[in-house]
């Protein structure tokens, strides 16, 4: 029986790094397993952000990868600030009032001459390519995935023209993610954005989306169908690796300036004072892109001697920390917009088999992934008598060789387990 050919239309793939990329190369790994043949379309000449050489090991070998140039301002943005440009690109936006000239003209310009965003360009000739390889190659349905959210513009654009079946994923929301409102925008750039995403809800024929709470809002913009697939785990093979034998709270992936949990930084330096070898034992690994505002915060509650600031590693050196390090830290943003967060490093840290201590705002997703799969402790940022005492227990328990997971029900969060349902929609 012949595949489904599939087109997925991306902006990140390796040798693209951090957690956006990791979606699609896993699900492209395993839908020929399920009945469907991906054909993965991606820019030519990319201005990634973050660079992971290593990933590229893991693009099947008989992938058909269709590519077209693409113009990037950043690019042109990094003659004014390489620093500012590189990262804005990242998503690390500087709090109002410690942004730069150069970073307030910046910020404004992606805001409101860059809708949906910086690659808005790669739309029209996208569409021109595209609309020819999916006559000549009889393609019935596409799949776009954003942000970028240009992305889902082309798979709109295909939709009217050419009447395709459309699934648009959405990695993360639209005009509710974290960094939406600091894009210094108008109220027609509000307006435009607004209307951009209806348009984009209402025409495609399934919306993908990776939390609960990010369906539950699409719902009051659309009545189109609505699958929850959220990011999940893959089993990567890294050899042996020996715990630490410091007592190691590692955060791996981006600390943005608002991803800063003061009473997180104020407990730790209690205990410093109070419990007897824990200044010693004591050490805190940030691997990944870390804000000024959080290094400074760290400062001001002493804590910088006792930081591991390792900046971006390889996707298989982060495994490697998850699974040596004592307890892995998860931060969230304390905002109404970060509920629906689920970020694709919690599902790893699960099976890494280290307890998670994470904080975030209150009705996450991510705290009834914790909870329902016993894999570490949720709090709020108000949360400190609990916060320290879970602390003293888990540093209690180092020093007795006891700390450990004792995880439940992983396994509907394999990346196959998730791609059997992918497949399940896109082949009914």
């Amino acid at each position: 029986m012949d595949k489904k050919k599939v087109l997925i239309i991306a902006y990140y793939w390796p040798p693209a790094g951090g957690p956006g990329v990791q979606r699609w190369l896993k699900f492209v790994k395993y839908l020929p397993e399920f009945g469907v043949d991906p054909i993965v379309y991606v820019p030519e000449n990319p201005n990634y952000p973050i660079v992971d050489e290593s990933l590229c090991a893991e693009v099947p070998e008989d992938l058909t990868i269709l590519k077209q140039p693409i113009r990037e301002p950043y690019k042109f943005a990094s003659v004014l600030s390489k620093k500012s440009s590189a990262s804005i690109s990242k998503g690390i936006i500087p709090k109002q009032g410690k942004q730069s000239l150069v970073q307030k003209l910046l910020i404004y310009i992606r805001g409101n001459f860059f809708i949906p965003d910086a690659r808005k360009a790669w739309v029209k000739p996208s569409v021109n390519y595209l609309s020819k390889y999916i006559l000549e190659n009889k393609i019935e349905t596409i799949i776009t995935t954003g942000p970028p959210h240009s992305l889902h513009i082309i798979g709109l654009k295909l939709k009217e023209t050419m009447g395709v079946n459309w699934l648009a994923d959405f990695r993360d929301p639209w005009t509710t993610i974290g960094y939406h409102k600091k894009l210094k925008l108008t109220k027609a750039s509000q307006a435009k954005h607004e209307k951009l995403e209806s348009k984009v809800l209402n025409t495609a024929d399934t919306v993908l989306v990776t939390s609960y709470t990010t369906k539950k809002e699409f719902e009051s913009i659309t009545n189109k169908p609505i699958e929850v697939i959220t990011n999940g785990y893959d089993y990567e093979k890294v050899g042996a690796v020996s715990l630490d034998s410091k007592f190691t709270l590692s955060h791996i992936g981006s600390l943005l300036s608002e991803r800063n949990p003061k009473v997180l930084w104020r407990i730790i330096n209690e205990l410093m004072l109070e419990v007897d070898g824990f200044r010693d034992d004591f050490q805190l690994n940030l691997i990944g892109a870390v804000s000024e505002n959080v290094l400074e915060s760290i400062k001001k509650s002493n804590l910088t001697n006792y930081i591991n600031n390792i900046g971006y590693v390889s996707h298989l050196e982060s495994v490697r920390f998850q699974k040596k390090s004592q307890l892995l830290l998860l931060i969230e943003i304390d905002s109404e917009e970060t509920k629906c967060i689920i970020p694709g490093k919690l599902f790893e840290y699960m099976v890494s088999n280290r307890p998670i201590l994470a904080i975030g705002p209150k009705q996450s997703d991510i705290e009834k992934i914790i909870k329902e799969t016993n894999t570490g402790n949720y709090f709020c940022y108000e949360d400190y008598d609990a916060l320290k005492e879970t602390l003293i227990s888990h540093y209690t328990s180092f020093k007795n060789n006891t700390l450990e997971s004792h995880a439940v029900g992983l396994q509907k969060y394999s990346r196959k387990n998730l791609t059997k349902h992918l497949a399940e929609v896109l082949l009914n």
